[in-house]
């Protein structure tokens, strides 16, 4: 049998909850330190908001969001094992807001026209695939949004996106960006 990781919510309706993952290489759950600055800047009431996850991995950007009042929170997972794991956290913590949807993130930005609040974008690093995302992505944003990127480095994006917050910890480099004015 597989080992499991999990991951504890922090903040929220289902704060100290505890969501389960496969141990596999690629998924990286966001710390807990990160995440607790990220949804500082976020504001702690996504009330309203509608976010996209579109790497979901162990969920927990996606759950902590939801746990925070989001509307809607669409996660994206293309791993079957991992897809599991996510709709049994969904079933475990009632997370009808929750919207799963099984397949790869480019064929989901390609083929889903909706707009969100608030896209989490933390991709396999390897894969090296925030400049396309981020060449794509305006179209699937609500006036105001703002785009989570992690990565081992800083992501320095093109003059259509500003960097509004930026905060390093350890390995992890993380950003919250938006649309420039211009753009937006």
């Amino acid at each position: 049998m597989a080992t499991r990781g999990n991951i504890r919510i922090i903040g929220g309706e289902w704060r100290s909850r505890i969501i389960t993952f496969p141990n596999q290489g690629d998924l990286r759950p966001t710390p807990d330190r990160v995440r607790e600055t990220v949804f500082n800047w976020l504001g702690q009431d996504l009330s309203g908001k509608i976010c996209l996850d579109l790497f979901a991995g162990s969920g927990v950007l996606g759950f902590e969001a939801a746990s925070r009042g989001a509307k809607q929170v669409v996660m994206i997972e293309s791993d079957p094992r991992v897809y599991k794991a996510l709709q049994e956290s969904k079933v475990k913590l009632k997370a009808t807001q929750i919207e799963l949807v099984m397949m790869k993130a480019m064929a989901f930005m390609v083929s889903d026209l909706r707009q969100f609040d608030v896209v989490f974008l933390d991709p396999p690093y390897r894969l090296e695939l925030l400049p396309k995302l981020l060449s794509i992505l305006p179209s699937h944003l609500a006036k105001d949004s703002l785009v989570y990127i992690e990565g081992e480095n800083f992501l320095i994006p093109d003059k259509h996106w500003l960097v509004w917050r930026s905060k390093r910890a350890g390995k992890v480099c993380y950003q919250l960006i938006k649309l420039t004015d211009a753009n937006g």
